[in-house]
């Protein structure tokens, strides 16, 4: 309510953030790592913090302060993150000031917020469409600690953020599904050293026009009392009407734009004193005069503000740093499945084709799990995926639970973020591997580091489904093997099955994992319908059959005599690369064995390295372009760990370095590797 204690109250936080933002500038040895301060934004900052409840979600940005400490957060929190200390309640000293996140604590939730401007807008969204499946379904969730009736999602930016291409996504799904979020834009008319009239041709108000469903407000920022009320709007909008809003807030930027990129560095002196006009300090102080609250009730509140500030400074420069031993935690939750168990081939079985047991795992995860939810392109009703990889789901599940949608991969992979933060553990499919790069900008800065980042308050519980490879003309946008790409990125597993049973018991280990797991199907392994691919079809295992990520298995075992002979060939592959392996090996009599390593990340290295020790020969095999792929990569780690070992230096196979896959079969036979190569290669070790 907007009394006189409200405002007192507003006027005392701005005082903080004040007194805050120039101790920093004062210390800046002390502060010596990357910040940035909310002068000039407080007004609409507090007039949103001061009326959120503790079961909201909110995704503040990197000047966000004021919001912070509206929401309950003290001074000395924030700058124990400002410092890198140990005991940094966000991130542990792990993330830059004002990058929060909360589970729980009687303050709004706040999931993993990273500096790639705009990049929120899609885990945010995710929420709120968390949140309105929870409410449809009633659903009970542990959604960490913020349950509660008609909660809402607040998502905050500046103006230029919304030039984002993702933010556009974020706001098509939540007018599309109508979610209760608030994305709330702080403009400031800079972008960095960018100007409005450099970065923009409209603001984020006029732009929100085109999105209908969309209700639009915007206010004076700098004016606490005008912000107050709009938010209150919105506020109220959201929370009775489910709808998302866009609140467009004009405010000054009267500090710099981080500590590192000072405002004097690229601002004239005119600029700084036109934003100063709209200070919104003194706003409130002659609203306070003029509401009867004496001169000497706010010379109290300024002199409470700074010496609680400095105090505050004080004990958190005093507080100990990160130890160095802890660096490596959090970079994965701990998972329950750590051992194979259930039936992998029940008496009287019936073979099944890849496609078939991720289907089926798929639906007995979603008949076991409503709070699993599956998405993508073409998977819903209509179709089932183009691949018939989510045929019938949608008939089964309903269109709530299985559904299409926009071809929007930074959407669909982004969004699970959100949605594993309440609770729900959705499963996702971008339509090729050659597709997944739009997303790599949230799997990167979202969804990857989320856990480290947050110390181990929000993993990514997901599952993301990628047809990958090559197969009968598929062509340069649809054959694309993206196995290295990933590979690069630390904080998600991979796995890659190579038959049926693996596909199913991988994929339900994937889905009970709470980080966030790639699954790369090879779609010329989903009907066994190429030529030497019949393996791929097994008996399907029962229901409860799991299958760890991490452990490799020997798929082919080469004959004892000969190995004891040295006469052997150990192949380290996965996917197709199985297969081929597999049909090269028929041309030689118990003299190759095949490691299949199921799951690229986390590798089984002991299982691979056992067996090259117990061959001295070996070749790793893959499909994907070979120069500065996984492979090569491979190929040295079993150099380094097995050196005593090896009779000949570490062959690998792979396809040739070309940009993509040609079209022509003439062509993507002379790229890829094939049966005939390996045999050849095979040869070669022998013969050495």
């Amino acid at each position: 309510m907007l009394n006189r204690d409200t405002l007192l109250r507003a006027y005392k936080l701005m005082i903080a953030s004040k007194v805050m933002s120039e101790t920093y500038d004062a210390n800046r040895q002390i502060c010596s790592y990357v910040h940035s301060s909310s002068r000039g934004h407080e007004a609409i900052q507090i007039a949103t913090g001061l009326q959120l409840h503790q079961h909201d979600w909110v995704s503040p940005y990197y000047r966000d302060d004021s919001m912070m400490m509206a929401m309950g957060f003290q001074p000395y929190q924030l700058m124990l993150q400002l410092m890198g200390k140990k005991n940094d309640p966000f991130s542990g000293g792990r993330s830059y000031y004002c990058h929060a996140s909360n589970a729980g604590n009687g303050h709004p939730g706040i999931i993993h917020q990273s500096s790639a401007t705009g990049m929120q807008a899609i885990p945010t969204t995710g929420i709120a469409q968390g949140i309105k499946y929870i409410e449809q379904n009633n659903l009970t969730t542990l959604n960490k600690g913020h349950d509660g009736d008609n909660s809402i999602v607040v998502c905050s930016m500046g103006d230029g953020a919304v030039t984002e291409g993702e933010v556009s996504e974020a706001w098509q799904f939540a007018v599309l599904k109508q979610l209760p979020i608030i994305y709330l834009v702080q403009d400031n008319q800079w972008s960095i050293s960018a100007s409005a009239d450099e970065f923009r041709a409209m603001n984020a108000f006029e732009y929100a026009e085109g999105f209908k469903g969309m209700k639009r407000l915007q206010c004076d920022g700098s004016d606490f009392v005008r912000s107050y009320e709009t938010m209150q709007i919105a506020i109220e909008y959201a929370r009775t009407e489910r709808r998302p809003v866009l609140v467009h807030a004009k405010v000054p930027l009267l500090g710099h734009h981080t500590s590192g990129v000072r405002k004097e560095f690229y601002r004239t002196r005119e600029d700084l004193l036109r934003h100063g006009l709209y200070d919104p300090i003194p706003k409130l102080r002659l609203l306070l005069t003029s509401a009867g609250v004496d001169e000497f009730e706010i010379n109290e509140v300024e002199s409470l503000m700074q010496r609680e500030v400095a105090e505050a400074f004080e004990k958190a420069n005093g507080e100990a740093t990160p130890d160095a031993s802890t660096v490596e935690d959090h970079i994965f939750a701990p998972t329950p499945i750590t051992e194979e168990r259930g039936v992998r081939e029940p008496f009287n079985g019936e073979k099944v084709m890849m496609v078939d047991a991720a289907l089926h795992s798929i639906e007995e995860i979603m008949r076991d799990h409503p709070e699993c939810i599956f998405y993508g392109q073409d998977v819903g009703k209509r179709l089932g995926g183009v691949f018939r990889e989510a045929a019938t789901l949608a008939e089964k599940f309903g269109d709530n639970r299985v559904f299409n949608t926009a071809i929007q991969e930074a959407y669909i992979v982004g969004s699970t973020a959100g949605l594993s933060a309440v609770g729900i553990r959705p499963i996702v499919e971008v339509q090729f591997g050659d597709y997944v790069y739009p997303a790599i900008n949230q799997l990167v800065n979202e969804i990857s580091r989320s856990n480290y980042l947050t110390n181990g308050k929000f993993p990514v519980q997901m599952v993301l489904r990628v047809p990958v490879g090559p197969y009968d003309g598929g062509g340069p946008y649809h054959s694309g093997s993206i196995e290295s790409t990933l590979l690069s990125i630390k904080g998600i597993k991979i796995a890659f099955p190579s038959n049926a049973a693996d596909m199913k018991g991988l994929m339900k280990a994937a889905f009970y994992d709470p980080n966030p797991v790639i699954m790369l199907e090879h779609k010329g392994l989903y009907w066994s319908k190429n030529e030497g691919t019949e393996a791929a079809k097994t008996i399907e295992p029962s229901k409860d059959y799991i299958l760890p990520l991490g452990k490799a298995t020997v798929a082919l075992q080469a004959d004892t005599e000969k190995v004891k002979a040295g006469e052997t060939v150990c192949i380290v592959t996965y996917g197709m690369g199985v297969h081929m392996a597999s049909n090269a090996a028929k041309h030689f009599d118990g003299n190759v064995e095949v490691v299949d390593l199921r799951t690229l990340f986390p590798l089984d290295e002991e299982t691979v390295f056992a067996q090259v020790k117990k061959h001295g020969k070996v070749i790793v095999l893959t499909e994907e372009q070979q120069n500065n792929s996984f492979a090569e990569s491979l190929s040295l780690r079993i150099s380094n760990a097995c050196y005593h070992f090896l009779d000949a230096k570490v062959e690998v196979i792979g396809s040739l370095d070309l940009p993509a896959v040609p079209i022509a079969y003439a062509l993507e036979k002379a790229m890829l590797p094939t049966v005939d190569k390996v045999r050849a290669r095979i040869e070669k070790l022998l013969v050495y």
